[in-house]
């Protein structure tokens, strides 16, 4: 968690990289403890650590970020890396810092990744050998950072000339490469749409339906172009006739008559007893 602070006109940020908790066996329960550990830096090159304990987490932060205010120290840092490398140890951690060309980034674990970052370092290697408690791996890498002397400290040291450095040529390789000014990220390239029904590793999924194509809108004309001209609308064709209704069909001529009757099937049957017979 990050945390701005602000003491005598220096704006400071402070990280909380761990909270522990312990417990004490009493004769009613257990009575708990907390412990912080709190990096505070102004990525300027300043930058201290500290540990408090208290019956709460909040008071332990407190306590400290106030020890990290007083071991604030300065780093000796060249254009946001380091003026060489350098290996230093705390206890049973040991940490070697490697300064990287312009780009590169913080490449450390999360502990001594914070303390880079707070005191302003932008391109470092790292590597940790040994043990890696967070508490010996903070401090190796703060010593580390205190130790750190520049060019003209060691010429000074030795009464002589030094030559560039291999940070420096490769700084200088680094302004050599890098554009003057920022250049406007080109659009990304549109991709082409999948294909019909296109799965993973573009083998054919019956199940997914493909997309419909969309229209493709005509293109506006031209302004050299001369208007084209109203179209007026079609008169109405002149209605057509009707057709003729059929003539009624005329009824056929009656029939005259038959001078047979027709026999019904009641006729068919003999004369009863005492009615004379028909003719």
């Amino acid at each position: 968690m990050g945390e701005t602070l602000v003491e005598e006109g220096q704006v400071l940020e402070s990280t909380t990289v761990q909270i522990y908790r312990t417990a004490t066996v009493v004769k009613g329960g257990r009575r708990f403890s907390f412990g912080a550990l709190v990096v505070v830096g102004d990525r300027q090159g300043s930058v201290g650590i500290g540990y408090g304990k208290a019956p709460g987490v909040p008071a332990a932060i407190e306590k400290a970020q106030k020890t990290a205010r007083k071991t604030l120290a300065k780093a000796t840092l060249l254009e946001g890396t380091l003026p060489h490398e350098i290996t230093s140890k705390f206890g049973a951690s040991k940490v070697k810092l490697v300064p990287a060309a312009p780009g590169t980034g913080v490449i450390a674990g999360a502990t001594v990744r914070t303390v880079l970052e707070l005191a302003g370092v932008r391109d470092c290697l790292t590597k940790s050998f040994g043990s890696n408690n967070q508490k010996n791996l903070l401090k190796a890498a703060y010593q580390g950072l205190m130790s750190l002397r520049s060019k003209s400290q060691i010429a000074e040291l030795r009464a002589m000339t030094l030559d560039d450095t291999d940070v420096e040529k490769r700084l200088e390789a680094g302004r050599r490469f890098a554009p003057s000014a920022p250049a406007q990220s080109a659009a990304p390239p549109l991709r082409a749409p999948k294909g019909p029904g296109r799965g993973r590793g573009g083998k054919p999924n019956p199940a997914r339906p493909s997309p419909a194509a969309a229209p493709i809108a005509a293109a506006p004309p031209a302004s050299d172009q001369a208007p084209a001209e109203p179209v007026k609308p079609a008169e109405p064709a002149a209605a057509e006739p009707a057709a003729a209704e059929p003539a009624a069909t005329e009824a056929p001529p009656p029939q005259p008559p038959s001078s047979v009757a027709e026999t019904s099937p009641e006729s068919t049957d003999p004369p009863s007893a005492g009615q004379p017979p028909q003719e």
